[in-house]
């Protein structure tokens, strides 16, 4: 990093608050040398954390809140009850400017609807979309929406592919990623009308590398970059993903347990399965992105651990030094001049 940036951390989010954030930000600190947390949350809880792991205060800093958003609390309640909730102010820190990101592992919903409150959309952005990197056989791609828009028009799904490859170009350093729009057949006329007419503007638009249709089996060959779909298809996917991943896992460990051969084998696999388990690891690919606001803010799984919510820390630095907010609202202002003046 080439110049200082600040991010606030709910700190109270998640099934462990204070009890990974902080150690997650004193790593963090460790790895960016120009980066500089805020920890939001109730104080006596964060000086404990940070004494107990020992972390300076040089370049982190504590803003006490006295409320917290539980994990099945109704958005609409935590939006009108917990104005001094460790999320509303983080989040709030970021639209004052007093932060370039915030990163939370606390309610989606009421995280996605605080975010969207406060932040507001980007112009020609109707809808903010969540984006998740997922691994696949030669790296990673980016999929989106993965569950905050379930019903979406052919505008939508056009606005979250110039998201996602404007946050893909900016944070992975893809020149002209690939672009394409999950699909349940590679051919034209497969598709409902959204994805038909979907395809059809990201076929005309010059500035985006559209590739078309991409199948489920597709996404994990690592055929798109950035991967295109409603938010009720891409959470079902995503979902559907990391159940089979856990069924897989189960079955070795089951295979491997059975008897005195099957232990003495998997001794004789164990560095090929903990090669496999890196590869696959969820925890790399923790922090997902809420596109199409008007500032930076990064949701981690709910039950990260240390590490995980790292390398949530570790995205939201990236879109907040690369400027993706605004990169996406360039993008986006050319297209639709593009087509406006077409």
């Amino acid at each position: 990093m080439t110049h200082q940036t600040t991010l606030s951390l709910d700190a109270m989010g998640g099934d462990h608050g204070p009890r990974v954030v902080v150690p997650a930000a004193a790593q963090a600190l460790e790895r960016h040398p120009d980066l500089h947390l805020v920890l939001v949350g109730q104080e006596p809880d964060l000086r404990e954390q940070l004494q107990a792991h020992g972390a300076g205060t040089e370049r982190i800093s504590i803003r006490h809140c006295s409320q917290v958003v539980g994990m099945d609390e109704p958005p609409s309640q935590a939006m009108r009850n917990k104005r001094d909730s460790s999320m509303r102010v983080a989040l709030d820190m970021v639209r004052s400017g007093e932060a370039d990101g915030c990163v939370s592992a606390g309610n989606t919903g009421a995280l996605m609807a605080t975010a969207r409150y406060l932040l507001k959309t980007l112009p020609g952005i109707e809808r903010p979309a969540i984006m998740s990197t997922i691994p696949t056989w030669d790296g990673a791609t980016h999929m989106l929406d993965l569950g905050a828009n379930v019903d979406c028009s052919s505008d939508h799904l056009f606005q979250f592919a110039v998201m996602g490859a404007v946050a893909a170009e900016a944070t992975h350093d893809l020149a002209q990623p690939r672009v394409g729009l999950l699909n349940v057949g590679e051919e034209e006329i497969k598709g409902n009308e959204q994805v038909k007419q979907a395809a059809e503007r990201l076929g005309a638009a010059e500035e985006l590398h559209y590739i078309g249709y991409v199948e489920g089996d597709g996404v994990y060959q690592g055929e798109a970059d950035v991967v295109v779909c409603d938010g009720f298809v891409g959470n079902v996917a995503l979902k559907t993903s990391e159940g089979v991943a856990s069924l897989i896992s189960g079955y070795l460990r089951s295979e491997f347990q059975r008897n005195l051969l099957t232990r003495l084998a998997g001794l004789v696999a164990w560095p090929v399965l903990r090669s496999l388990r890196g590869r696959i690891d969820p925890r790399q690919y923790n922090g997902a992105s809420l596109l199409g606001l008007r500032g930076v803010a990064l949701k981690s799984h709910g039950s990260a651990d240390t590490f995980a919510f790292g390398r949530a820390i570790d995205t939201a630095a990236r879109e907040a030094e690369q400027g993706v907010p605004n990169l996406i609202e360039a993008r986006i202002e050319r297209l639709l001049g593009a087509r406006e003046g077409a």
